[in-house]
């Protein structure tokens, strides 16, 4: 998942930045409001986690001028200020959640991921596809109730895919949610991470559990959804 951090106190961006790579995610930052706006509109971000008092434009007008220009992804405001009258504010901006500094670790991580599930559709924690369990919390996979092995990238692929899918993924768009901005797109390295999926889903090729659509990327399978 690729998650912007916008926040202009240097030492906590690097914190966050830190945070959130060491969980998984894939990371860009600004530092202040007019950065923001251009990489929310410029990148498809699976989350946005934005400052209110931001140099340049404020976290409030970052938010609705985002919304307008139809950039969809979950924001969760992060801030110091802690009047219900800014939450309620910041919530009508188009926000999705609020929290407030100082905070704890997890419970950020927890509202992450939740936005992330929810935006997707998915309320609980767990998603089941097929003889598919994911579990975004403990990120254990399963098949049939069988716990199998995956790397953190194979992981990273396929969390993605089943948070979409019914959509044909491009190579491209997962690179740019797994890897970080400077990563060769021209890499096929997630071929390979993807035919591993497939031996490790699928170890006796009952089915196939990901279907390559030849030009434009690929799917979760309509039969393995079954």
């Amino acid at each position: 998942m690729r998650i912007l951090i916008v926040e202009d106190d240097s030492r906590l961006l690097t914190q966050l930045d830190a945070l959130l790579r060491t969980n998984g995610y894939s990371v860009d930052l600004a530092d202040d409001g007019a950065k923001a706006l251009f990489l929310l509109n410029e990148h498809p971000y699976d989350l946005a986690i934005i400052d209110i008092g931001l140099p340049v434009m404020d976290g409030f007008e970052v938010i609705q001028k985002a919304r307008k220009s139809n950039v969809a992804c979950p924001i969760l405001i992060l801030t110091a200020r802690d009047r219900w009258q800014e939450k309620v504010e910041g919530l009508d901006a188009g926000a999705d959640d609020y929290l407030t500094k100082p905070f704890q670790n997890e419970e950020l991580l927890a509202r992450v991921k939740a936005l992330i599930r929810r935006s997707a559709g998915q309320a609980s924690p767990t998603i089941e596809l097929g003889p598919v369990s994911l579990n975004t919390l403990s990120e254990q996979v399963s098949v049939n109730g069988a716990d199998i092995e995956l790397t953190a990238y194979e992981y990273k692929v396929l969390e993605y895919l089943l948070l979409n899918p019914k959509k044909v993924v491009s190579k491209t768009e997962l690179t740019e949610h797994i890897y970080d901005q400077d990563f060769d797109l021209d890499s096929n390295v997630i071929e390979v991470f993807v035919g591993r999926l497939r031996k490790k889903l699928d170890p006796e090729g009952l089915i196939n559990p990901i279907e390559t659509m030849r030009g434009r990327g690929y799917r979760i399978s309509r039969e393995f959804q079954v």
